[in-house]
């Protein structure tokens, strides 16, 4: 089975050098840009997810399967309502599988790859884990509310196909709707921001309206300061995809206690016992 997000990467590294044209014929001084050894670590990283993700997907595929045929409901895909029904339900489960992955550290270890650039470009969409296992409960009772398997893999495809337009410093603010009701560069550029006021904010995949709900909205105000709070000095693409899971074994094997070993697992990120 060949994610469907597959077929759009020939248009997505085209349209990475045309940004790197507009960049070298339209300079902004305000604006990254791109670095060499930066962006071969984005692609590499985004070249290694897709080796993974591929047999991934397989046993994804079957686990979908089985939950769709207990279900005891079968949604037709020859209804328009329910594309709509899969649409909102599929932007809620990657809102809380996003938002869970900043404030469970185990979850963190994974997704931090996709924070660990010091720049904001089309290549950085491309910065994906190589643990995708840590998504699976997410999409789960979507399958059990009758959705079938190849409806929620498109869905998921289009919306990962959505996001990656959002990393881009070349587009400024929208249109004020389109900026209260959908995710924009704007609101995602916060989200890459590790400054203080920006940090676990903005977690919507094609909507903002959920962050509105759940109060995690925050919008782009003071120039964004992308990366971590503690950036990583290495290009290498393993290192990349595991030093937070190194650090987690580190803080491990220190640990005293049975909570401190939860806490450093499950606790947020940067959790420490009390002292």
């Amino acid at each position: 089975m060949i994610p469907a997000v597959l077929y759009a990467v020939p248009a997505f590294l085209l349209l990475i050098v045309m940004e790197v044209l507009s960049y070298r014929f339209l300079p902004d001084d305000e604006e990254r840009g791109y670095e060499a050894r930066d962006t071969a670590t984005s692609l590499s990283m985004g070249a290694g997810s897709q080796v993974i993700g591929v047999p991934w997907k397989l046993f994804t595929a079957v686990l979908y399967a089985g939950l769709y045929v207990l279900s005891p409901f079968k949604l037709d895909p020859s209804h328009w309502w329910v594309w709509v029904l899969l649409f909102f339900a599929d932007d809620l489960a990657y809102y809380w599988f996003h938002r869970l992955h900043h404030e469970v550290r185990v979850l963190w270890a994974s997704h931090v790859v996709h924070h660990s650039s010091q720049f904001y470009n089309l290549s950085t969409a491309l910065r994906q884990s190589w643990t995708p296992m840590t998504s699976l409960p997410f999409w789960l009772p979507l399958a059990l509310l009758g959705m079938p398997p190849w409806m929620i893999f498109l869905q998921q495809s289009i919306s990962l196909a959505y996001q990656f337009f959002l990393h881009t410093e070349r587009i400024d603010r929208l249109p004020r709707p389109v900026e209260w009701f959908l995710n924009t560069p704007s609101h995602h550029r916060v989200h890459h921001g590790s400054n203080d006021p920006y940090l676990d904010r903005n977690y919507g995949g094609i909507l903002i309206v959920w962050d509105r709900l759940f109060r995690s909205f925050e919008p782009e105000g003071e120039k964004v300061r992308y990366g971590l709070t503690s950036n990583i000095s290495t290009y290498n693409p393993l290192r990349v995809a595991t030093h937070e899971y190194h650090a987690i074994w580190r803080d491990l094997r220190t640990a005293t206690s049975w909570r401190a070993r939860l806490g450093y697992v499950f606790g947020r990120p940067g959790w420490q016992p009390a002292t």
